[in-house]
């Protein structure tokens, strides 16, 4: 008995706690941790753009720098050129994977590799950006704690130490290359918005004022919204006419392609064709549209300086016949793809063809048209090259994308083109947000 009661009080008590298994971090803490690391790297960031150069200070560097390699570079042959910027690149790459292979491993050779690397990179980065002046006080700080924070979050991760690292080392070419092509531009622009022509004046919201109340601005917005709203809707319907007419006929893949053919030309060589459509003469005419006018005895018209609205109407149908191809082929695609079993259902239910269209058709390519909608209207958006090789934006047929252009080039005013561009970027942004959801919910569906 007494042999069997020690055995049930042994088997009772629990094990001692492993030393080597540590408690999993709190994200919490970490996270409240990164947060106040990322405001003070931007606190820092904004007073290194904000502090007055000195221009007595002498530049401190670590001896040369991106922009002296381009300038050494630069002077050498074609040749030399090939060899030595693929040799960089391949030691770059070469770097990253060494880091990325011994990141998670295991030890103290490891671990004081992740410490020194995490702070050396991005003291690196930042030194070779350019030579600073008067701007170590803030380069330096700003590497040290985006290095500690690297350092932080990948050691009290819960996947292990070296996840995190490996992770960001992964990331970091792709986030670069978005970091100086993306958002530091956009960031830029919106921060030039608020300044005058020269930049160097800050001026507030006048030049939005400007945008809404000059002719120019005026009128490019103006026009932009109506892009926005025709161009879309015309070309999805015509379009969708196409597809849905040319399902079933004979050689319609000839006629999809002569559809198609207008959305692979150039818009340069889209604005020409339909420039000389639109061509007008006090003799012969030359152009397809008046002629047809003169024709039936009517008088030749300026049809891309009749304003208002005709000229934009004008420059919008070239712009829709080349993004009718476009909307056929992904709504053809789409058609094909709805289930040949809902239609012979409607079919066996009485409907006709227009029922059937409309009730199972269309309903079953809701998200195809959701794209096409929103990819057509952010074009719209942005558009240059028609107007700019139609009408160069006279007669009040300008729009955000030419204005913004023209601006800068031809005024050099960078204020009235940031703030243009700002716009563009506000009305791009919800149709963007608005597909992106549409996707996420038809997977979710899916």
């Amino acid at each position: 008995m007494s042999q069997t009661a020690a055995s049930v009080d042994q088997a009772e008590v629990p094990p001692p706690p492993d030393p080597a298994k540590r408690k999993p971090p709190s994200r919490t803490t970490t996270r409240i941790v990164v947060a106040v690391g990322f405001i003070l790297i931007a606190a820092l960031v904004i007073f290194l753009f904000l502090s007055p150069p000195n221009p007595d200070a002498r530049p401190t560097s670590l001896g040369f720098s991106f922009n002296s390699f381009f300038q050494w570079i630069g002077e050498l042959g074609p040749i030399v050129q090939i060899p030595i910027v693929l040799l960089v690149f391949g030691v770059v790459v070469a770097v990253l994977l060494v880091l990325i292979e011994y990141a998670p491993r295991k030890g103290t050779g490891y671990f004081w590799l992740r410490l020194i690397s995490s702070f050396a990179i991005p003291f690196v980065a930042l030194m070779m950006l350019r030579p600073y002046q008067n701007a170590v006080l803030y380069v330096v700080p700003i590497a040290l704690i985006a290095g500690g924070l690297l350092f932080y979050a990948d050691y009290r991760a819960r996947e292990g130490a070296g996840y995190l690292y490996q992770l960001t080392l992964f990331l970091a070419p792709a986030a670069i290359l978005i970091l100086v092509g993306l958002v530091y531009p956009t960031i830029s622009t919106v921060i030039q918005s608020f300044f005058d022509k020269t930049g160097e004046n800050f001026v507030g919201w006048e030049n939005y004022r400007w945008a809404f109340t000059n002719p120019q601005g005026f009128w490019s917005i103006i026009n932009t919204l109506i892009w926005a709203i025709f161009a879309p809707i015309f070309s999805t319907i015509v379009g969708l006419a196409y597809a849905a007419f040319m399902e079933r006929a004979r050689g319609d893949r000839i006629l999809k392609i002569l559809v198609f053919i207008p959305f692979a030309i150039a818009p340069v060589s889209i604005s020409l064709i339909w420039k000389f459509v639109y061509d007008y003469r006090q003799g012969n005419q030359i152009g397809i549209l008046n002629a047809i006018v003169v024709a039936f005895g009517g008088e030749p018209v300026r049809w891309l300086d009749t304003w208002p609205l005709v000229n934009t109407f004008c420059l919008l149908f070239a712009f829709v016949w080349a993004q009718t191809g476009f909307a056929m082929v992904v709504l053809s695609a789409a058609i094909k793809a709805v289930p040949a079993e809902q239609m012979e259902a409607a079919q066996l239910d009485g409907t006709n063809a227009w029922q059937r269209f409309i009730n199972v058709t269309v309903p079953g390519i809701r998200t195809a048209i959701v794209i096409v909608l929103t990819t057509i209207t952010i074009s719209a958006l942005k558009l240059y090259d028609i107007v700019a090789v139609m009408t160069g934006g006279r007669s009040n047929s300008t729009v955000l994308g030419f204005e913004m252009v023209n601006q800068q080039q031809r005024f050099q005013s960078y204020g009235h083109a940031a703030a243009l561009a700002v716009l563009i970027f506000v009305f791009v942004t919800p149709l963007i947000i608005y597909n992106v959801r549409q996707l996420r919910l038809q997977r979710e569906v899916r």
